[in-house]
């Protein structure tokens, strides 16, 4: 059901915006003519990262041979110290990558599989991860296998779900996500991954929307492998990353690319590749520097209360109780997912044009996905964003769909 003639009003259950945090939204460039409720997919960089990552960039041109060598590995290695560090990283096992993607697929590529090998990943997985973990078993006779887990299940539920789908013997590696990027759930990947290892089993989390959303302790979650974005939720430049890897596996990290540093193994063999424009990775500190000034805690809180909000005014506008709202999993999460009209979106291909006609006509970011056949608008909040954003979207969204 979509209610019709929608005013902003505290929500039903009380459910209130934040404060805003005071100068927050005049430190990016994004269009103000445009709600952008979609940082979970591209991130928005601060504007003063952007001029340091500009600088870098100018320092290259200047003088190309004096920036990248002799200095360069080692200005990178800096870098990783220092995001590791905001990670709870070993630093010496964390290497710095282009996107989660790449890390994906750079241990995909390391496993050695072999045909009988099985590869365990769940029906919440990025589609990009998944597509990825099919060619590596295409290459290698391995066998992909899907853990179907409910939208709505609580930790112990999944975790069951995960242990019964793991074959000891033939499951190699089991693909977990700490916060889903379609579904908007934080996964108890702690509790999985001592689920898999206690079987002998690798673990790989992809943390994408971790850096900079959710307070973390990499190295004590126990996986054998982590990665995560830092353009994101940290303000770092797009096409910043990292891959973190345990102790036992670092030996058998194969780069994508081969490139001078190959004879010092994990991690400089992955991070440098030559000409690669590593401007956005030595401006990253930057971004941490920002979400640091601002404060952490607080950027947070705001995020996570400005999604709930949002999730509950859309919610109401297109008639969703406040109970059938999918919860993330977790207090801190700053994305929030509002159920669309039963078969409104059946496929990817029906997400993206919907999500096209909405940033066209409406003026306003999101993503959509479609999830088992059901379409699901995923809400992100950001310091620069504005309940009214939210009302904006609430007030034209149900007239919007009932006469597409």
């Amino acid at each position: 059901m979509i209610v019709e003639g929608y005013d902003r009003a505290v929500t039903a259950d009380g459910t209130r915006p934040p404060e805003p945090v005071p100068g927050a939204r005049l430190l990016f460039s994004l269009d103000p003519a445009v709600a952008y409720l979609n940082h979970g997919s591209f991130g928005a960089v601060p504007i003063g990262v952007q001029r340091a990552q500009q600088r870098i960039r100018d320092e290259a041109d200047v003088n190309p041979m004096r920036f990248f060598q002799p200095g360069l590995v080692e200005r990178v290695a800096h870098t990783r110290r220092h995001l590791a560090a905001f990670l709870g990283a070993d630093p010496d096992g964390t290497a710095l990558v282009g996107n989660a993607t790449t890390g994906v697929a750079t241990v995909l590529g390391s496993m050695r599989l072999s045909p009988g090998d099985e590869i365990l990943h769940t029906d919440h997985g990025y589609g990009a991860v998944s597509l990825a973990v099919e060619r590596e078993c295409r290459r290698t006779g391995a066998v992909a296998r899907t853990v179907p887990v409910p939208l709505g299940a609580g930790d112990q539920e999944i975790v069951a779900a995960v242990r019964a789908a793991l074959r000891p013997g033939r499951t190699r590696l089991l693909v977990v996500d700490h916060i889903t990027s379609p579904t908007a759930r934080l996964l108890p990947v702690a509790a999985i991954t001592a689920t898999a290892r206690a079987h002998d089993i690798a673990v790989l989390v992809d943390g994408a929307h971790v850096p900079g959303q959710l307070p973390v302790a990499v190295d004590a979650i126990g996986a054998d492998f982590w990665v995560g974005n830092f353009h994101k939720w940290a303000y770092a430049p797009r096409g910043t990353a990292v891959l973190v890897v345990a102790q036992k596996w670092r030996d058998r990290i194969e780069p994508l690319v081969v490139s001078w540093e190959q004879p010092t193994g994990f991690p400089r063999s992955v991070e440098f590749q030559g000409t690669l424009d590593y401007s956005p990775w030595l401006a990253a500190p930057t971004g941490l520097f920002t979400l640091r000034t601002l404060g952490v805690e607080a950027v947070r809180a705001h995020n996570a209360a400005l999604a709930a909000y949002g999730q509950r005014v859309v919610g109401a506008a297109l008639g969703v109780p406040p109970d059938e709202l999918p919860h993330p999993g977790g207090a801190s999460v700053g994305m929030r997912l509002v159920p669309l009209p039963v078969g409104l979106v059946t496929d990817q291909r029906e997400a993206h044009a919907l999500r096209q006609r909405i940033a066209d006509e409406l003026a306003v970011e999101v993503a959509i996905n479609a999830w088992r056949g059901q379409g699901l608008l995923r809400l992100s909040a950001q310091v620069y964003n504005r309940a009214e954003e939210f009302d904006r979207l609430a007030r034209q969204l149900p007239a919007f769909l009932a006469g597409r």
